[in-house]
């Protein structure tokens, strides 16, 4: 069980997941192992998906590849916090202050000596040559085959950035039963140098993890930027350009070197006001700034103070008081202790020094090369690139930081960018002039987090402005009329994409091609373009579409998802965030707001979609399916089933009858038994569904499992429910027990297989021991309230046996309640694990 509660896009994912990685009917694995694909985007909770999918999956042996320690660290404490129990392990050359406790090697002997002595394990590495090379030492001397193999940020494993980490995707070297390869960002584009000086060239692919590789499976799960976004899950943004007009920064250039120590720290201070000019400007708080050298993130720190004051003096209703300001800085040579306390500090919200307590108004935290991929930084709302002269792979991971936030949040992030405009350069050279690099190079990183955007935004039609809104064409920066066939960016676009001084409209729609920032607008007129084409080939007067329609290939757009498309219209609605002008847009080609009018044809075609994948419509509560919560909906409609079947036996025995508009019509349920006839069984559905998963195993050529862990199909541990059933045989309803032994083969449980029943000393020596070995783990007994032990059998220790499960959390809470019963004994023993009474 999770110790977190799973969002809908997170249950939707693992059960994706599990339906690829999930064992075949015959039993038998492919030599390369089962392998997919989590494209989902950044802060959307992959760790917590990979989590789940362990627990799922029943995977006893996991191995955890991440890119840096910082994220090794923090990795470990959140597969913790996310249900895994059992014995985590680090190869690494962490010490225990460091690692949160956690056990770290770098000696392949003693790897192997401590994962293959341990029935759980999960085992933590970086993608670093050295701890690739002992694990591959490890394999070679005997280490087992890890049963998953989560490869987050697993971009870095591909193309021209992958290149030294092939052992990862390698079954003979690092084997594994299955494969989870995770990331934010699946293809990563970087410009080409351009050696005609022609201006910019060809941009090209630097990481990519292609769909439907041998490498990397197909992609399971999917979730756009754009998608989080419109969740509340990731942070909407807008890129605010700083111009930097500082003529003793330029003569410093001239006159000592573009790369000398007083042209650097010109640029610094220019930095400094620019940074803390736009943190007030924007009403930002809390600023990451990231820089290429660690001199310049230490001196970027220091001189924060002094900017502050100098202008809070000049300005004093606009600036913050000094003492208000905080900065600090952060490199790679820092201890992993030194970066979580920085990290702490940066996130309060609170001052404390010589001078007391107060308020912070901003927070400044510079840093070099040490944020990097999945390091949570949901706390800060803006990100500043000082200097973009990083790898795209190193500037994407900027752009991440400032989206992470923490679901439902609401927080605007905004990504600083400095413009160092020459002396006598306009602001309107945009197209030529060198100052807009930077600014470029971060619209190149944002491609990385929304590949589908790529496509709008290479449209020639959108870089000259012919897809823009008529709203927007017609007016200019500041709501002024435009002369009449002017183009420029839309509205969302001024928006997002902010000057400190304006620019010509028509330039800017050049520059970024057009909603480069956000591609909604033009999913929008793709979507209203659909609605025009629909109603023109139906000849309908109302825009009800099924849930599932897709404009077909001779419509223009092709492919486009017309249902679900105006199910999220709706939705928006409802919940106040569509534009009346948009509404009226719907309302002139016949919308149908009304959402009871198409609920059940948008869950029915979800769920035909869903028993399609599954093999039957008897899926769980938290079961979704591309957004939709076909779980949800299939109970409620077995609800409606129900009283339309109570209706139905009253009505036979002459009982008062009262309709009831809950109650499921027989077309309806005709429609359902259509998809699956026993959607609906008169017995706990969850029993039912793993007997036809049960069953279409057997008919593939499989045979029951004897026990747990056998064998695991979509979540279900198919083993653990037959020996249920065979237990608690005289539970069952004589049809159950008929479908069982004449379908399955299955029969009653004999006498001595049935578990002897626990005495109260039994509970609590069994306690004892789930305590003692918690205590002997993690090294207290401080056990959170939702902690579950898994114990092996009493006497048979490596057993692969159901493990027995101590809801150790709670049964330490129980004995506090009644410490004053206590036998000596008892309190003794648990005084020696240090219980906290």
């Amino acid at each position: 069980m999770s110790g977190k509660e799973l969002f809908p896009h997170q249950v939707e994912a693992v059960d994706a997941v599990l339906h690829v990685l999930q064992t075949p009917a015959d039993g038998h694995l492919p030599a390369e192992g089962l392998r997919t694909q989590v494209i989902a985007a950044t802060g959307s909770g992959k760790t917590l998906i990979a989590t789940e999918t362990a627990q799922k999956l029943t995977a006893r042996r996991v191995l955890v590849l991440v890119p840096t320690l910082d994220l090794l660290t923090q990795s470990a404490a959140a597969w913790r916090e996310g249900g895994r129990t059992g014995a985590m392990l680090g190869v690494c050359s962490l010490r225990a202050e460091d690692s949160g406790g956690m056990p770290c090697t770098t000696d392949p002997a003693e790897l192997v000596a401590w994962a293959n002595g341990l029935e759980r394990v999960t085992v933590f590495a970086t993608y670093a040559a050295v701890g690739l090379g002992i694990l591959q030492r490890a394999h070679s001397q005997g280490l087992h085959v890890w049963d998953l193999m989560v490869v987050d940020e697993a971009h870095r494993t591909s193309g021209d950035a992958g290149k030294p980490w092939a052992s990862v995707h390698d079954q003979a070297k690092i084997p594994a039963a299955r494969r989870l390869y995770m990331t934010a960002t699946a293809r990563i584009w970087e410009a080409s140098e351009d050696t005609h000086g022609g201006g910019w060239a060809q941009p090209r692919v630097i990481a990519s993890m292609d769909p439907d590789s041998p490498v990397f499976g197909p992609v399971a799960f999917k979730l756009t930027l754009s998608e989080a976004v419109s969740r509340g899950l990731v942070a909407p943004y807008q890129v605010v350009c700083v111009d930097v007009t500082d003529p003793g920064f330029h003569q410093a250039r001239q006159a000592a070197g573009p790369g000398s120590d007083a042209a650097r720290g010109a640029r610094l201070a220019a930095l400094q006001t620019g940074v803390l000019t736009a943190a007030v400007q924007e009403r930002l708080r809390k600023v990451l700034t990231f820089h290429s050298k660690v001199i310049e993130a230490e001196v970027m720190a220091e001189g924060v103070a002094g900017v502050a004051q100098r202008l809070w003096q000049d300005d004093p209703r606009r600036f913050p008081a000094p003492e208000r300001v905080w900065a600090g800085w952060l490199c790679g040579e820092h201890s992993p202790g030194h970066r979580r306390a920085v990290l702490e500090e940066f996130a309060a919200d609170i001052i404390e020094d010589e001078g007391g307590l107060r308020p912070a108004a901003l927070r400044v935290l510079s840093s070099v090369k040490v944020l990097g991929e999945g390091v949570d930084t949901a706390n800060c709302d803006s990100v500043a690139f000082c200097d973009a002269r990083g790898s795209m792979i190193d500037i994407v991971q900027m752009v991440g930081r400032a989206l992470r936030m923490k679901p439902g949040e609401g927080k605007m992030a905004s990504l600083i960018v400095p413009v160092f405009l020459a002396p006598g350069e306009s602001p309107d050279d945009i197209l030529t002039s060198p100052a807009y690099e930077s600014l470029a190079k971060i619209l190149e990183a944002l491609r990385a987090h929304d590949a589908d955007t790529v496509e709008v935004l290479a449209d020639p039609r959108v870089r000259s402005g012919s897809y823009e809104p008529e709203e927007a064409v017609r007016a200019g920066e500041g709501g002024q009329e435009r002369p009449e066939g002017e183009q420029g960016p839309s509205a969302p676009a001024r928006e997002l994409l902010r000057f400190s001084t304006p620019r010509d409209p028509a330039l800017l729609a050049r520059f970024v091609k057009l909603r480069v920032l956000e591609p909604e607008n033009a999913f929008w007129r793709r979507g209203i373009e659909a609605c025009v084409r629909y109603v023109k080939e139906t000849g309908a007067a109302q825009l009800r579409v099924p849930y599932g329609f897709v404009t077909p290939p001779e419509w223009s757009p092709a492919g486009f998802p017309l249902g679900t498309w105006l199910a999220d219209q709706r939705r928006f609605s409802k919940a106040g965030r569509l534009a009346p002008a948009r509404v009226a847009e719907l309302d002139g080609l016949g919308m149908v707001w009304s959402h009871q009018d198409v609920a059940f044809e948008e869950g029915l075609t979800a769920a035909r979609a869903w028993a399609a994948v599954h093999g039957h419509f008897l899926p769980p509560a938290t079961a979704v399916w591309n957004g939709y919560p076909v779980g949800t909906w299939a109970k409620n409609q077995r609800t409606a089933a129900r009283i339309a079947d109570t209706i139905a036996e009253r009505h036979a025995a002459g009982l008062p009858v009262v309709s009831s508009a809950k109650a499921l019509t027989e077309a309806r349920r005709d429609a359902l038994d259509d998809i699956d006839p026993g959607w609906c069984p008169v017995w706990d559905t969850g029993w039912q569904r793993c007997f036809r998963l049960a069953q279409a195993h057997v008919g593939g050529g499989g045979t029951v499992p004897a026990g747990p862990g056998e064998v695991i199909v979509q979540g279900e541990d198919l083993g653990r429910w037959a020996r249920a059933c065979r237990l608690s045989w005289d539970d069952l309803l004589p049809v159950q027990q008929w479908m069982l032994a004449n379908v399955l083969g299955l029969n009653p449980a004999e006498e001595h297989e049935q578990p002897v029943k626990r005495t109260q000393e039994d509970k609590w020596a069994l306690n004892l021991r789930a305590a003692r070995r918690y205590h002997a783990r993690e090294g207290h007994l401080n056990v959170p309230r939702k902690h579950i032990e898994h114990l092996e059998p009493e006497g048979r220790q490596g057993s692969a046996e159901e493990l027995v499960a101590v809801k150790l959390g709670m049964v330490l809470d129980n004995i506090r309640k009644r410490a004053g019963k206590l036998t000596e004994q008892r309190r003794a023993d648990l005084d020696t694990l240090g219980m906290r009474w």
